[in-house]
């Protein structure tokens, strides 16, 4: 038995909407367990094709990011053992010399606020990094800096967190 529709009625122009709107219209008039098998596999086809589709757009799609990230990561750089003190602004003139820099980032605590002592700096180009890899063990407000190059973000596949066994 099926149960009488109400509501509003939106009309699509889509031509893909209105195929699956007259397909669905044709399930419910008539006996309503009856469907030609043709038309039947026809859509099946057809949703197989748009998934086909779906697939390679969202290839496309992760090897343009991962082909940007990849660029981010290669001109950049750790830097470890930063005093808890030290600004951007300090660190950005001690790494100058290197080239031009786009970003200075010192890692904070997400509660406190406080600096974690380890920041990485972007710079315009791949040949800034090879000069700032020379400034590792070099000195910077009475500590020595650990410089390496900025290791890339792999996602795992697994979820981030605990998983609480019991």
């Amino acid at each position: 038995e099926m149960a009488d529709f109400e509501g509003e009625v939106v009309d699509y122009q889509d031509e893909e909407s209105s195929e699956a709107y007259a397909f669905t219209e044709e399930l419910q008039k008539g006996e309503p367990d009856v469907v030609e098998p043709e038309k039947f596999k026809q859509r099946v086809l057809e949703m197989e094709e748009e998934l086909e589709k779906l697939t390679r757009m969202e290839q496309q799609v992760e090897k343009q990011i991962t082909s940007a990230s990849d660029k981010l990561d290669e001109s950049s750089i750790y830097v470890g053992q930063v005093d808890y003190e030290a600004t951007p602004e300090e660190l950005r003139a001690h790494f100058a010399p290197c080239g031009t820099i786009n970003r200075v980032t010192i890692v904070c605590d997400k509660i406190t606020g406080r600096a974690k002592g380890f920041g990485y700096i972007e710079f315009a180009d791949a040949e800034s990094v090879d000069n700032a890899l020379k400034l590792d063990d070099s000195m910077f407000k009475g500590r020595q800096l650990k410089v390496l190059p900025k290791r890339q973000n792999v996602p795992s596949g697994f979820p981030r967190g605990g998983g609480g066994g019991q």
